[in-house]
This record gives structure tokens, sequence and C-alpha cells, in this order.
């Protein structure tokens, strides 16, 4: 723009002649661009209603460039959008509706929700959908972090298109707007005084479509408000019952991503508050649609929930037979607070399960279901190629322990020695440690008692250099029972060991030794 037509625009833009109006709106429709913009800047500058219908007349038209400009003038249009608005002119009404939304000019939000109470179907119609857009855009700046370069703060706006939003709901019955009820549940807090009261009062004229939109709407801003609820200890029902009946996926998702890891104590007692789950009846269409995380939170829902016990073992039954590992595994551990012969069978065939995690969960709890000949199925499980499951399988089965073998040891007959004895050391990794511990007693009936052990366990290879020890007691009942143990081993030390001992002075000695080799196959001519 040359310097002349530049101090021209400034001289028409700051003149108190109102006369510069009808020659700057010619201006608007020139073909050269810079005369455009100059023109559209001198009437914005001067705040004429009749220069600035002028400029809304030709929004439809606008180039990107008008848009630029008038954002650098916020709130410039507002007045003559509020009139147009209210006009009877329904093309300037259309465009300032396509104004308020293309610069967020949320201060037209009360005129709009005026408009919506105009007699004509048409502009109330075109009101209240301009009402919801804007409000949506209010609320993604909400959602968003605020950019410290904007002037305006969302939440400051929210606080006064609320209170707007609140006249408009209590007059719903003049109305009849579902969008302003809409607007009002996606900007509300929950502990909102009107939202409380509609909720709780199902005679009151917003409380239907209040519960309509709850139940339907996949808006974010309406999602999370219904999920706040259930922080709130003082939730009310009509709330808690469109919680448990909504089964769309969108809601679910949120939900479960709520729920998470640990239920939070307001959110757990809610859920107690909760006694039928219906989307759960459609398990298998819908729960194979959640990840690893959703499913586990789902199995945790269903558990704090009060809905009845054969419905939650239902979808414990779905989640440990078809769920992905994450599912499985919560679904296993949840197990355990089911008796009866049901939950028994499916935690038998949960021990086939292909995940360690899912064995182990179920490991925990088989002592305690008391079926009957499940101890062999546990001891088969102490050979599984996972060390998780077979460090559950030793805890589950720690009576079976190398102390209490040992503390019983005198008391128990041949036969139940050899078959405890062999549970124990299959089962209590510390048996050798602790019989080596035995074997080095100073006391000779731990020696001799430890001896015989090493004898039922079969384990003399393992204690070779104690029993080769033992072979030179000062006691000839001790040399004789290691000359017996020492049947069990092979090494070519053993051996001569033996050999030695048929010369012992005890002849009780001798024929111990002659014994184990004999067992070994190594008695010499």
């Amino acid at each position: 723009m040359s310097e002349g037509l530049t101090t021209t625009f400034r001289v028409l833009s700051k003149t108190e002649n109102e006369a510069a109006v009808p020659v700057l709106v010619p201006a608007l429709d020139s073909p050269d661009p810079a005369i455009q913009e100059g023109a559209l800047r001198a009437l914005l500058s001067r705040r004429n209603p009749a220069g600035q219908r002028e400029i809304l007349r030709r929004l439809q038209d606008f180039p990107p460039s008008w848009k630029t400009v008038i954002r650098e003038f916020p709130g410039r249009l507002t007045s003559t959008l509020r009139d147009a608005v209210l006009s009877s002119d329904e093309s300037l009404c259309l465009n300032a509706c396509l104004a308020a939304v293309m610069f967020r000019d949320y201060d037209l939000i009360p005129t709009l929700l005026a408009a919506m109470e105009d007699p004509s179907p048409k502009k109330s119609t075109m009101a209240a959908e301009v009402l919801l857009e804007l409000t949506l855009l209010l609320y993604d700046e909400l959602s968003r972090p605020r950019d410290p370069a904007d002037r305006h703060d969302p939440q400051w706006i929210r606080q006064h298109v609320v209170a707007s939003l609140e006249t408009a709901v209590q007059r719903f019955g003049r109305h009849k707007r579902r969008e302003a009820i809409e607007a009002f549940l996606l900007l509300v807090p929950r502990e909102n005084e009107l939202l409380g009261h509609i909720l709780q009062n199902p005679h009151h004229v917003g409380f239907l479509v209040t519960v309509e939109l709850i139940s339907r709407s996949t808006q974010p801003g309406i999602l999370q408000l219904l999920l706040d609820y259930l922080d709130d200890p003082q939730a009310p029902s009509a709330v808690l019952s469109v919680i448990a009946n909504r089964g769309d996926m969108v809601f679910l998702r949120r939900l479960l991503a709520k729920i998470g890891r640990e239920i939070a104590e307001p959110v757990r007692q809610n859920l107690k508050k909760i006694e039928s789950l219906p989307w759960l009846r459609r398990a298998g269409k819908i729960l194979n649609q959640f990840d690893d995380d959703a499913q586990q939170s789902l199995l945790r829902l269903v558990m704090a929930s009060g809905i009845p016990r054969n419905q939650a073992l239902g979808a414990l039954t779905w989640m440990l037979t078809e769920g992905k590992p994450g599912g499985r595994r919560e679904a296993a551990s949840a197990l355990a607070r089911f008796p009866g012969a049901e939950a028994n069978n499916l935690a038998l065939r949960a021990l086939d399960d292909p995940d360690p995690q899912v064995q182990a969960n179920i490991v925990r709890q088989m002592r305690s279901r008391g079926i009957p000949g499940v101890l062999p199925r546990l001891l088969e499980l102490l050979d599984s190629p996972h060390a998780v499951v077979r460090r559950i399988v030793r805890q589950n089965l720690s009576e079976f322990s190398f102390p209490r073998f040992l503390a019983a040891f005198e008391m128990l007959e041949d036969e139940a020695r050899q078959n405890l004895g062999s549970l124990v050391l299959k089962i209590d990794p510390q048996t050798v440690p602790r019989l080596r511990v035995e074997l080095g007693s100073v006391v000779r009936s731990r020696r001799l008692r430890g001896l015989a052990i090493t004898r039922i366990l079969e384990v003399g290879d393992r204690v070779e250099d104690l029993l080769l020890e033992l072979l030179r007691d000062e006691d000839s009942r001790v040399r004789i029972e290691a000359a017996a143990a020492l049947g069990g081993c092979r090494s070519s030390v053993s051996r001569k060991a033996l050999d030695d001992a048929l010369r012992d002075r005890s002849l009780a000695v001798q024929d111990a030794a002659r014994k184990s080799l004999e067992k070994r196959g190594e008695l010499p001519p």
C-alpha cells in the first residue's frame, strides 16, 4: 500500500466525521486486496455499527486475510453480532452465528440463549446449534494447556457461561432446546448446585433430558462429568444407574481407564451400590475388544461391584478362558474369592494355562480349596520350566519343610519317612543344606539321624564329603551308618574309602562297607 493510501485510511479511521463510513464501505469491495484490508481495518477501528454490519454482510465471501485482521480486534464485532442475532434479517443473523463460531466469541452466548426462545423455529434452531458449537470450542480450550500469550482466561469465561446456561436450563420448559442442557453438562462441574438438584429430582423439567444425555452422549466433557460422580460419596442414584447401564465402547473404555490398577475408596463405595451390569451379558462380544490393562480393570470393576456372585463368576469364567494374558492373570487372582465346585473345576483347568503367572495365581489358592487329590498335581508343577510357578508351589506346600520333617522323624514309620522325605526333598530347596548341618553336628544323635535321612533321601552323592569324614568318626555306630550311606555314591574317592573301611577295627563297620560295595557292584574278589 502506498504511503498516501496509508495516510488516507489512517485519517478515515480516526476522523469524527461519520461521512467516512460511506466512503470506506465501497472500498471493502475493491479489486485491490490492499484497499480492501485498509478499509476493513479503518471500519473496525471506528466501531461504527453500520460499518460493522457491512463487514458482517460480506462474511461468507471473506478472503482468509480478513479473518486474520478481525482477530487483531478481539470483541470489536460483538455488539454488532449481538444485534444481528436478534434482528429479523435472517441472512445477517446467519452470518452473525457463523462469525461467533469463527472468532470464538463466547460473549455472544447469552444472546444466543435469548434467541433460542425466538418464535421462529429456524432462528431458535440456528441459535441452539451455534450455542452448542461454541460450548464445544470452549471445552476444547479448557482441555488444552493455556497459551501464556492468550489474554483471555477460559476458566473465567467458563464461570460466566455456566451462569448463563443455568438460567437457560431453568427455562427449559419454555424453549425445549436440548442443546442448552447439553452445553450446560459440557461445562458444569459435578459440584454444581443446580445439576445436583436436577439429578436428585425426577420431577424437574430438565431431569429426563439430562439423564438421556448422560446416558447416550459421547462428548468427552459429558463422559468426564459422568465419571467424576464416581468420586462423589453422595453420588445421585440416577447417575449410578446410568454408569451401570451404559455399555457403549466409548464409555466403557473411559470407565475402565478410571478404574485403573487401584480403585480409589470413594469409587469403590459407589461401585458397591451397583447391583447390575447388563452389558456383561454381551461379554463374549465386547470384552475381547479391550487390551490387557482394560481387561484387568474390568475384573476389578466386576469384583468391586455389588452384582450377584453368579454373574461375577460368569464374567470371571469368560476372562479366564478367553481373555488376554493380563485379564487371565487378574481373573486367576479373583477366583480365590469364589468357593464351590464350579470355581474348583475352573481352577483346575487354569493350572494348564500357557501363562506362568496365571498358573502361579491359581496355585496360591489350591490348597485352601480342599480339592481331593490335588497334591500330586501340585507336585507335578514343581518340575515346571517357569521359576515363578515352582516358587509359588513351594510356598503353597510350605508345611513340607525339612525342619518339620526333622522334628517328626523319630515318630514316623519307615514308609512314612520315605514318602514324606521324598516330598520334602522335592519341595524344600534347603533340604540338603540343612541336612549338611545335621551331619556336621557335634551331637552324636543328630549325626546318626542325618545319616539315616541321607539313606532315605538317597542324596549320598550330594553330601559325600561329609560322609567321608564321618567314616573316620570315633563312634563306631556313626562309622557303620556312614559306610551304609556311601553305598549310594559312585565316585572313586568313596570307593577307596569303603575299601579302607574293610579293614576297620570294627567288624560291624567292615560288614557295612562290604554291603555298600556289593550294592555298588564294586566288591573286590
